[in-house]
């Protein structure tokens, strides 16, 4: 498929793929998977909650040739086993010290809500500690089951100083980093309105695709919006042709301020969380403004 793209369009394809789950690690036929995917000459990483990881399958993963693992906590040990379950912690750090002594790139990520923004401070030096060589942070989604945490999203402003506190952080050897859109803008300059192309930012319909273990396609896997399915579509049809995909791409359908943002092309917000959130007041609309947006 790959080399069909770039025969018709010119293009040197750069395929990337982040296995995730639920658990990836449940999936006995894991390795398989990701040998597969490195057969169609794509990166691989691992999204993970870490516990299942011992000193084996780091070392398996790392044979693999897996490209950087991201471990999932919540805060410092007590807000962790809050949220993930007690003694969830210990294992999670367990599987991260066992990911980095088979020589592999771990990223920690907290999801930011309520619940942990008062401690995420405390992340800085527990990542260093670990040796984790990048700490990233990202917004809570309000879906799935995320959808009983609607009241812990953090407020606008105070989304916007936690972003700039941990952005202004600097630790030797550690990164921090993050995939949020918004995030992305608050350093970028004021070079006026950047068009009607979406050029980077949130990847639904851009630059991404999650396709679920039934072969389901969903323009990101916390937007789920069903486009097709890869066992009976082909996906550079539902690339080209699905009418969702085609919206996320339209700056002129997007609502509110999402729309008249001159840095519409660079960001578009998240669109899973504005999906998740209008929901939640009884629409359903995934162009709908990012509700946490600050810029």
């Amino acid at each position: 498929m790959v080399r069909a793209w770039e025969d018709a369009y010119g293009l040197a394809f750069s395929l990337s793929y982040n296995v995730t789950g639920g658990e990836p690690l449940l999936r006995k036929d894991l390795p398989k998977v990701i040998e597969e995917i490195q057969r169609q000459r794509g990166t691989v990483s691992l999204l993970t909650n870490g516990t299942l990881i011992d000193r084996a399958k780091a070392e398996t993963l790392s044979q693999l040739g897996v490209n950087g693992i991201q471990v999932s906590l919540e805060g410092p040990e007590n807000i962790h086993d809050a949220v993930r379950g007690q003694g969830s912690f210990r294992l999670s750090i367990q599987g991260i010290e066992a990911l980095l002594g088979a020589g592999l790139t771990v990223t920690v990520n907290v999801t930011l809500s309520k619940l942990n923004a008062g401690q995420m401070k405390e992340m800085v030096p527990l990542a260093a500690r670990l040796g984790v060589q990048r700490l990233g942070f990202s917004r809570l989604v309000p879906s799935g089951r995320g959808k009983g945490l609607l009241q812990a999203m953090l407020p606008l402003q105070e989304v916007k100083e936690l972003y700039e506190t941990l952005l202004s952080i600097t630790s030797n050897g550690l990164s921090i980093v993050t995939g949020d859109p918004v995030a992305s803008q608050m350093a970028a300059k004021d070079d006026g309105d950047l068009g009607e192309h979406p050029v980077a930012g949130c990847a639904a319909g851009v630059s991404g695709l999650t396709l679920r273990c039934d072969g389901t396609i969903m323009p990101c896997r916390r937007l789920p919006i069903k486009i097709g399915n890869v066992c009976t579509d082909l996906l550079r049809e539902v690339w080209a042709t699905s009418e969702v995909l085609n919206r996320l791409r339209n700056r002129k359908l997007y609502k509110g301020k999402c729309g008249q943002c001159p840095r519409w092309a660079a960001c578009r917000g998240c669109r899973a969380i504005a999906y998740a959130y209008s929901q939640s007041k009884g629409h359903d609309d995934f162009l709908a403004e990012d509700p946490q947006c600050f810029i």
